[in-house]
């Protein structure tokens, strides 16, 4: 059997036998199967990536059945094993593997585990059938089941009302992407003929200049066709407009947190827009709305992770800044690049997502950052590996000396590229991502300093002390109210420790493949090699502007939170409307309350009370059943039991009936 059908089928058979197999399985059973799957999944997807690193292995796509055949449109199941193809297994497979792991000691008090890993382990099947595609139908299969998994692990405590909510959201503004993606998917059907995707790439550049009525004009084919499809990506990425669901998310367990963020639903735009990244060379315009939206998303993302006080929000939002920069490197025509930082990012964050899980389980699952301080002694372990994931994000690295952690590699060659195109755009983007680069030092410090430093504010935490049932003044002298932080059981710790070596090493060990290897990423992305070697070219104020910028934001973050506390509040206090513009998010939640929601629900109340019951029930159901009442009341009353009385009814209507023939 070939190795790449254990790897994808290992956790669907997984989590069919956790999820049937529950109460019978028990706790232990179904984490031991789902786990284990993922473990098997793991180690057969490192030595498929290491033989196309080292050039041994060739592009191949394994047969596992005919699906459709409809008329000319015929396609089958079929799982395509590239370079592109390569990473992607990798970083789900090995991330889900430890989180599965990190799960056992998180979820240990939840009464439903088996559920619980079923749908983690559906969640990466259904990555990896995203991933394996070999047609745009079977990648939409894919697309369709992380949706369908996000739902479920978003909302999994369901009897939390703010977790079904959020879980309906991320549904809802999910479903707008992938009306844009199907659009895309039927028109490039309509255009090629076909929905291989090996067979639409070889046709694509023969499009270019091609043109299509859409709405009602006349419009560039490739450029629609991409664009629709970018819709989708922007849905399933969080990119801005389609952006609001991510946030929300972190109602699910934060090991959920962890798998969406770093190796799951976030990828699959950006690895759909460099799987297809040959058809989008063909679309220059349909690029500069990927740089403009990536772009954009980096920079208002990062802004707002400066003001939130969530720990897994402020996290939550520095992913939707990451996924800009992977999008607007794939904008300026470098797909290897975003690929890279996608390799790398999976690393740190989910790293920094199970290091917050951890803080969080040590705090009673306080979550406010405001009721933590001077963790760093209770909790050593966690606090060395949040440090790693910090200094990776924030991209700690120098260039002459060729050193640096895993976000320096892949997040300064993303700068250096979008310089290095040269077009307004790209520089513009390159400002932007900068910029970001800045804040994302800024907040990242924030939260170290806040969770790590300080005294102690454990006490002030209301949710604590109840957890702990111990009062303020039961506590007497004791400055931490009686509660003391503990560290984290081992299955949580050796999966940060693991994920903390991807952190620091991850770039510095596969940076010369990524971006120089053109042999690589041959036939699975586009590879634009002379943007390559201008990308090395670039001044070295471009090669050191984002550790400049980086060390600035720890500075400010070290200034306002550590030597003078006092800052935030005068800043708030000077500059209360802005602190109030970025803290709710730029209120896109609230326009789109005005704009969409509450006319939905206006929409619904009349259809409700005008449509179903002042016309449907009324001339329907509940008119006929009225109608029939009376109708009852009527016929019960010449039932009089009296033998004249049903003779006489009966004399009539015989006369009747009579005098109908006759007549």
């Amino acid at each position: 059997m070939s190795p790449i059908l254990i790897i994808v089928f290992a956790p669907l058979i997984a989590a069919i036998i956790a999820g049937f197999g529950n109460r019978a399985l028990g706790n232990t059973g179904a984490k031991v199967v789902t786990t284990g799957a993922l473990f098997l999944s793991a180690i057969l997807s490192w030595p498929i990536f290491i033989a196309f690193l080292t050039g041994d292995a060739i592009a191949e796509v394994v047969p596992v059945l005919k699906w459709v055949q409809s008329g000319e449109m015929t396609f089958d199941w079929e799982l395509r094993v590239d370079a592109l193809t390569a990473v992607m297994l990798v970083v789900i497979n090995t991330v889900s593997a430890l989180v599965h792991l990190y799960s056992w000691g998180y979820m240990e008090e939840d009464p439903d585990q088996p559920r619980f890993f079923a749908y983690l382990s559906l969640f990466t099947f259904a990555m990896l059938m995203l991933v394996t595609a070999d047609n745009l139908v079977q990648m939409f299969f894919g697309w369709e089941g992380v949706g369908l998994a996000s739902y479920l692990l978003i909302g999994f405590w369901f009897k939390k009302p703010s977790a079904g909510a959020a879980a309906i959201k991320a549904f809802v503004v999910n479903r707008v992407g992938d009306l844009g993606f199907m659009l895309g998917i039927f028109g490039t059907y309509l255009v090629f003929k076909t929905t291989s995707i090996p067979e639409i790439l070889d046709a694509a550049p023969a499009m270019s200049g091609a043109t299509i009525g859409f709405l009602g004009m006349r419009l560039q084919t490739m450029d629609v066709l991409c664009i629709l499809l970018f819709i989708g990506a922007m849905g399933k990425s969080a990119q801005l407009g389609l952006h609001t669901w991510l946030p929300d998310a972190m109602e699910g367990p934060t090991p959920v947190s962890a798998l969406i963020h770093a190796a799951t639903m976030v990828t699959a735009g950006v690895f759909m827009l460099c799987r297809l990244s040959p058809m989008f060379e063909t679309a220059p315009t349909a690029l500069m709305v990927v740089t403009v939206t990536g772009g954009a998303t980096c920079f208002f993302a990062a802004t707002i992770g400066t003001t939130q006080w969530d720990i897994k929000r402020v996290i939550a939002y520095s992913t939707c800044s990451q996924l800009g920069y992977m999008f607007f490197a794939a904008g300026v025509g470098a797909y290897g690049v975003a690929m890279f930082h996608l390799f790398t990012h999976a690393f740190f964050k989910a790293l920094l997502f199970l290091g917050a899980g951890s803080v969080i389980h040590a705090m009673h699952h306080e979550q406010d950052m405001r009721y933590y301080g001077g963790l760093r002694k209770h909790i050593p372990i966690t606090f060395w590996a949040m440090m790693a994931g910090t200094l990776a994000i924030t991209g700690l690295g120098v260039y002459h000396l060729g050193v640096g952690f895993a976000g320096f590699w892949s997040k300064d060659a993303i700068l250096e590229v979008a310089f290095a195109r040269g077009t307004g755009l790209s520089v513009t983007a390159f400002w932007l991502g900068v910029t970001a680069a800045l804040l994302t030092s800024f907040y990242s410090w924030r939260l170290m300093f806040l969770t790590f430093w300080g005294k102690p504010r454990w006490i002030e935490s209301e949710h604590i002390q109840h957890s702990v049932h111990k009062t303020p003044e039961e506590a007497g002298e004791d400055t931490t109210g009686g509660y003391h932080p503990h560290e984290s059981p081992l299955t949580m710790l050796v999966p940060l420790g693991l994920l903390t070596v991807g952190a620091v090493l991850a770039g510095q060990v596969f940076a010369p493949s990524f971006l120089d290897d053109a042999a690589f990423w041959d036939g699975s992305v586009f590879y634009n090699a002379n943007l390559i070697a201008a990308m090395h070219a670039v001044p070295y104020w471009v090669k050191y502007s984002a550790l400049i910028v980086m060390i600035l934001g720890f500075a400010g973050a070290y200034l306002a939170y550590i030597a003078k506390p006092d800052i935030p509040a005068k800043f708030v206090g000077t500059f209360g409307w802005l602190h109030n513009f970025v803290f709710r998010k730029w209120y896109f939640d609230e326009l789109y309350d005005r704009i969409f929601v509450k006319p939905a629900f206006w929409f619904g109340r009349q259809f409700w009370k005008l449509g179903d019951i002042g016309t449907i029930d009324r001339f329907g159901p509940n008119g006929i059943a009225a109608v029939v009442q009376r109708g009852s009341v009527a016929a019960k009353s010449i039932q009089s039991g009296y033998l004249y009385t049903y003779a006489l009814i009966m004399l009539l209507g015989l006369i009747a009936a009579v005098t109908y023939v006759l007549l």
